[in-house]
């Protein structure tokens, strides 16, 4: 059977409004909260923060697999033990995600010898060549997981839920999820995210 082209037109308006709905919703940069797991103990803030206190945090699950560069990254290595871990999940296709880039490479450097490690997770980019141009741009020198198809991100299913890119999560020195945020972030809300974990005992 044939549509008729305004039956046509219609159909295909509408493919494309879901389309772009999708996309919006994968890639929202508004910085407004967008909800959580119901049993996350997650406390929202008033800028998209959202965090725990240190009894109720949840383990981490170990992030592992290739990153980028093609050599690959286990974050339960010794090398992340007893370090506050910045994971920033981010697609070199996303707006927000470039605006907040130089935010993660700035602090990445500065809180190096506070005890905190930064790692990238880039999803829903289809190869790497946009990926490691993203880096190069910005100049990200920390690691970044090439998980295109989010696989590392459903680990943290019934911690938390992340619904958009980008996306932040903190984890503490016990290697617990201590805060997120959703949406894009600046250098404020990234301290307001570490400088409390660094300063814990």
């Amino acid at each position: 059977m044939s549509l008729s082209r305004p039956a046509l037109r219609r159909t295909l308006l509408a493919a494309g409004a879901a389309v772009a709905a999708l996309t919006l919703a994968a890639c929202s940069g508004d910085g407004g909260t967008q909800g959580g797991s119901g049993n996350s103990n997650f406390v929202s803030g008033k800028d998209s923060i959202e965090t725990v206190a240190k009894a109720d945090r949840k383990e981490a699950p170990t992030l592992d697999g290739e990153m980028l560069d093609g050599k690959r990254l286990d974050t339960s290595s010794s090398a992340y033990k007893g370090k506050v871990v910045v994971v920033n999940v981010w697609g070199s296709w996303c707006p927000p995600c470039r605006a907040e880039a130089k935010y993660y490479v700035k602090l990445s450097k500065e809180m190096k010898d506070q005890g905190v490690e930064f790692v990238g997770i880039n999803t829903r980019d289809p190869n790497k060549g946009p990926a490691i141009e993203f880096e190069k741009e910005f100049g990200v020198e920390y690691p970044s997981f090439y998980d295109p198809a989010g696989k590392l991100i459903l680990r943290f299913k019934g911690n938390l839920s992340l619904q958009g890119i980008p996306a932040v999560l903190v984890i503490d020195r016990d290697g617990k999820i201590a805060a997120r945020a959703l949406g894009g972030v600046n250098d404020k809300h990234l301290h307001k995210m570490i400088d409390p974990l660094i300063a814990e005992k």
